[in-house]
Order: C-alpha cells, then sequence, then structure tokens
C-alpha cells in the first residue's frame, strides 16, 4: 500500500464510509449470486475433502483465489468509481 492509499484507507475509516462500502459491496455480491456460488465451491472443497478433515483456514485458501475472481466486473467497477467519487469530494473539501 503506497502512502496515498494508506491517507485514503484511513479517511474512510475515519468517516465511517469504509463500512458503508462494505455494506454495499456485500449486497450487490448477494444480488448478483456470487454469496451463493462462493457457498457452493465450500461445498464442492469440504466433498474433495470427505476422507480427511478440512478445517476453516484451509477451506478459505483453497476458495479465495476462485472466489476472487467470480467477482463481477460490474460490481468491482461499481464501487471503485463511488470511492474515487467520495474521494474526490473529500478532498476538495
Amino acid at each position: 500500500m503506497t502512502v496515498n492509499n494508506t491517507i485514503a484507507h484511513q479517511r474512510l475509516i475515519l468517516s465511517g464510509d469504509r463500512e458503508r462500502f462494505k455494506d454495499l459491496l456485500m449486497r450487490r455480491l448477494i444480488e448478483c449470486g456470487w454469496r451463493d456460488q462462493v457457498r457452493m465451491l465450500c461445498r464442492e472443497v469440504v466433498k474433495e475433502n470427505e476422507g480427511s478433515n478440512i478445517n476453516f483456514d484451509t477451506l478459505v485458501t483453497r476458495v479465495t483465489p476462485r472466489a476472487r475472481a467470480l467477482v463481477p466486473d460490474t460490481v468491482k467497477k461499481e464501487l471503485l468509481q463511488k470511492i474515487k467519487s467520495h474521494l474526490l469530494t473529500q478532498k476538495d473539501q
């Protein structure tokens, strides 16, 4: 993370807007079916490892790259645009 990114991140946290953006992201992911897809990925990984006990950390490690790839570009672009415009309005103040 660069210095500018760190400052922007701190501004989002201090203003409380980070939580608002996280909530927006979660809503969009649920709306597009991403959450259900990730749930199915988790089930697949658990089934593949039925013989051995799979722990949470292993599950997260195996599912995360695939889950990130499933996030629709439209969701990424929308959130990025909203964060950028928010930061620009904060910068002007």
